[in-house]
Parts: structure tokens; C-alpha cells; sequence
């Protein structure tokens, strides 16, 4: 029988949780106990008590390999993430401001010796019209990238994310910036904090060090433990809310998960915050990289596993899904765990321009659900899935601790379910075909009888604001 009682990381050195010999030995203990299909279904019991799992514990569930066994997961992450969440699912845009890169990562269309990429780094006009773009389409939220010049220091980026927030069209505004740039110092990490961003997000990539070395081997990437650290010097910069991730395909996933949940138990034990969200990207292929085929590759079984096992084991955080995957795929994991994900997506500078053809030779990597927003809002509203583009949590402080104190119980469910209905409804007025509209209200009725059967008075004030959006009153939250 594995111990549920798991271990304590904060006392370890960060660089000893991710040793090839210590996750052997907790997969190994895992494997022998994935056999007991009673312990498997207790530990998938416990999980639906929206307790978490040790990272012994998903080493059991990681090594389970039975058809019937990943439908239980599947079933119960749907539940947890339902239960914590509702049925909601944040919608945002990745905006790319370069992708300019000293780095030389095997994977990457961006990496510096790629011949095959146009290289380019918008101007604050250029940002401008990105940004005018994607609020035309929808968008609240971005998710702001560039590539890792050693040579720059953010003063680029801070611009660039003044230009965004102050970027005013008919249609609305940008009301929250999210950032994945490379890691930088406290002192840096302090100055975005002051440009009032939302969540800083950082991939390890891999955390097998020998596998990160190899396929990282020049540039400031290539220092495995100031990557390692990054999130480290974000908390120490007060930036609390943090999002992790691996590039799956890279090295073996259940490595890759364990791992995450060792980096996440040891800043939640050292910091007091755990993740806010965690990306399971898969390696998808690039322009003029020469690793195009993942040396470890997942197979959906595989990732419908490690999206279920991550839900059951944090289920708290935001597990974001991006547009490298195949729609239909996408289509059934937004029922079984993913909280968050990309919609509509462009992975190179310049790419929402409608003058601009996509795949011109600058994206980073190859994208598989290629739908328009539009197309994909409508599938969400066909299952009572709810769109949003929230921000109230950013906006009213309620980040880090605060945030972690209303999830972890499941309490953030009665802010999210009406602030998503907000936020839709102002989609379907302000955007919105007829034949999407009308989907879109089908949707939101939904959700307000299911509001009005537990919480009448909640439901009064959902059904008032909403009232307030359709007369044209915008930017409503609770």
C-alpha cells in the first residue's frame, strides 16, 4: 500500500526534487501499486473530495494503462473541475511582440540560428493594431510573448504593455495582460509587477536536467537552474500569481508530471501560493528546427490521462489548453478538466493583421485547431459550456492567497459562473451573429436556472446585470 502521506519538499534544495534517482523511486513505488485497481479507485475517491493528490499518489494513477480505469478519471476530473470552476472555460489570445531570440532550442522556429524565419519585432503602432485585432474579435485577455535577447532589458516590453492596456477602440478594450517571457531578475520581476499584469507564466520545458542540457545547448536558456528558479524570484518580487508548465513530447510525461507536482507542492510549501494555472502544451513540429518528432511522444491516450491525473491532483489551478492541438481533441478535453484555453491563435509577430498570411514563415510552431473564435464559442454554447473573458479576480485582488482561499474549497465557482455570464453576454451583443446569439442566450438561461435553483436572490442580481449589458452598459462584475 503506497503512503498517502506525502513528502515535504520546502527543506529540500530545489535542483534535488527533479534527480533522475528520487522520481525513479516514486515512480517505481507507483508502478507497484497501479496493479491494485481497489487502491487506484480510492485515490480517484479521494481526488473527487477536491483534496489533491501526493505525487506518490499520481505516480500510481500516471502508470494506469486500463481503458475503463482512464473513463473514471476522465469522469471525475470533469466533476472536480465542474465542481470548483461550473462550466465555464476562459478564453484568451497569445500576442507575440517579437521573435527575436539569442537561444538556440532544437524545438523552436524562433531559435537563433533558424535561417528559415523572417524576423521581426513590432513597433508600439504595430502593437497597436495587433491589439485593435483582437479586441475586433472578441478578446479581453492576452497572453504576452517575445523571444529572449540577452542584450534587451524589459524597458520594450513594459512599452509594449502600456500600448496594449491603453489601446481604445468602438468594440471595447484589452482588460487583463497575462506574460510567458524568459525568465528575469527580481529587480525585473518588480518592474512588471507595476505594469499590471496578470499572470506571469514560465515552462521549465523538461525537468530532466540531462534532456534540457541536450536540447538547449547554447544561449541563456541553456542554464538549466536560472530557468529552474524563475518562479522563485517572481514571489520574491510580489508577483503572486505564477503559471507552470512542460513542453510534453520532450522527455518521459510521467517524469514531466511528477515533476510538476514537486515544483508546485515546494513553492506552495516555501511561498504560501501554489500555481495559478499549469499549460500542457505538446511538441508540435516547426519551420527549420531539427528535432521535428518528439524524442518521448505522447499519444492522446497519454494526454487525456495527464490532464485528468493533473486535474484530480491540483485542483485548484487552471489547466490552459493551446490551439496545438486538433479540434476534436480539444473538443473533449474542454469536458474533462481544462479550465483555460487559446482561441483564434497567431504564433508569430504581426500575425493577427488581416494582411498578413498566417504561416509566413514566423510562427514559432505549427497550430492544429485552426476554427475562428466564433466557430469555437459556438461549440462551447451547443454543450451549456460557458465563454469567458473574465478579469474581475485580477481587478479586485483577488490573486495569490486570496485567490487559493475561495478555489481550493470550491467557493470561486460563485464569482466565475456570473462574471463569465457577464462577459459572454457582452460577446453575443457586441459580436455575435444571429444564428451564435440566439445559441449563446439558449446557453445563458441555462446558467441562470441553474444559479436561480440554489441562490434566488444571486440570481436576481445576475439577471439584472445582464439586463444592464444588453442596454449597452459594459464591464460588469462581481
Amino acid at each position: 500500500m503506497i503512503n498517502n502521506k506525502s513528502l515535504a519538499v520546502k527543506d529540500k534544495s530545489l535542483s534535488d526534487l527533479f534527480q533522475e534517482d528520487f522520481i525513479g523511486e516514486i515512480l517505481t513505488a507507483g508502478k507497484k501499486s497501479s496493479t491494485d485497481s481497489k487502491q487506484v479507485t480510492e485515490i480517484i475517491s479521494k481526488a473527487r473530495e477536491l483534496e489533491g493528490l501526493t505525487p506518490e499518489e499520481v505516480a500510481v494513477l500516471l502508470q494506469v494503462d486500463d481503458d475503463k480505469m482512464l473513463e473514471k478519471m476522465l469522469t471525475v476530473a470533469r466533476e472536480v473541475k465542474e465542481e470548483i470552476y461550473g462550466k465555464r472555460l476562459v478564453l484568451f489570445a497569445p500576442l507575440y511582440f517579437d521573435n527575436l531570440c539569442d537561444n538556440n532550442c532544437l524545438y523552436c522556429g524562433f531559435r537563433e540560428d533558424n535561417e528559415e524565419v523572417e524576423r521581426k519585432k513590432l513597433t508600439q503602432v504595430e502593437i497597436k493594431k495587433e491589439v485593435r485585432a483582437l479586441i475586433s474579435k472578441g478578446h479581453k485577455r492576452l497572453l504576452v510573448l517575445t523571444g529572449e535577447k540577452v542584450d534587451e532589458d524589459i524597458s520594450y516590453l513594459l512599452e509594449g504593455i502600456k500600448t496594449a492596456y491603453e489601446t481604445q477602440t468602438e468594440l471595447g478594450e484589452i482588460r487583463r495582460i497575462n506574460v510567458e517571457v524568459a525568465p528575469l531578475s527580481i529587480a525585473d520581476f518588480r518592474r512588471l509587477k507595476e505594469a499590471d499584469i496578470g499572470t506571469y507564466t514560465c515552462f521549465q520545458e523538461t525537468y530532466h536536467e540531462p534532456t534540457y542540457e541536450r536540447l538547449h545547448p547554447s544561449g541563456p536558456k541553456s542554464d538549466y537552474f536560472w530557468r529552474l528558479e524563475v518562479m522563485d524570484r517572481a514571489l520574491k518580487a510580489g508577483i503572486d500569481d505564477y503559471g507552470l508548465g512542460a513542453l510534453f513530447g520532450l522527455y518521459d510525461y510521467k517524469f514531466e508530471v511528477v515533476s510538476l507536482l514537486l515544483h508546485a507542492k515546494y513553492l506552495e510549501e516555501t511561498y504560501g501560493v501554489g500555481p495559478h494555472t499549469i499549460s500542457v502544451p505538446r511538441l508540435n513540429s516547426a519551420k527549420g528546427a531539427p528535432l521535428s518528432e518528439p524524442p518521448s511522444p505522447v499519444s492522446d491516450f497519454k494526454f487525456k490521462k495527464i490532464v485528468a491525473i493533473l486535474r484530480l491532483a491540483v485542483p485548484y489551478t487552471g489547466i490552459i489548453l493551446s490551439t496545438r492541438e486538433e479540434a476534436s481533441l480539444r473538443d473533449q478535453l474542454f469536458q474533462h478538466g481544462i479550465s483555460q484555453i487559446s482561441a483564434g491563435s497567431r504564433t508569430s509577430p504581426g500575425g493577427y493583421e488581416e494582411a498578413r498570411k498566417r504561416n509566413s514563415g514566423e510562427e514559432q510552431f505549427s497550430l492544429h485547431d485552426t476554427r475562428p473564435m466564433a466557430e469555437i464559442i459556438a461549440k462551447l454554447a451547443e454543450r451549456d459550456y460557458l465563454p469567458s473573458f473574465c478579469t474581475a479576480c485580477y481587478r479586485l485582488g483577488r490573486t495569490g492567497e486570496d485567490f487559493m482561499d475561495l478555489a481550493k474549497p470550491g467557493q470561486i465557482q460563485k464569482y466565475c459562473q456570473p462574471n463569465a455570464m457577464f462577459t459572454f453576454q457582452e460577446y453575443l451583443e457586441d459580436f455575435a451573429g444571429d444564428k451564435l446569439k440566439e445559441q449563446g442566450e439558449n446557453c445563458l438561461d441555462h446558467h441562470l436556472k441553474e444559479i436561480k435553483e440554489d441562490h434566488p436572490a444571486l440570481a436576481d442580481r445576475v439577471e439584472n446585470r445582464l439586463n444592464k449589458i444588453s442596454q449597452g452598459e459594459r464591464d460588469l462584475y462581481l
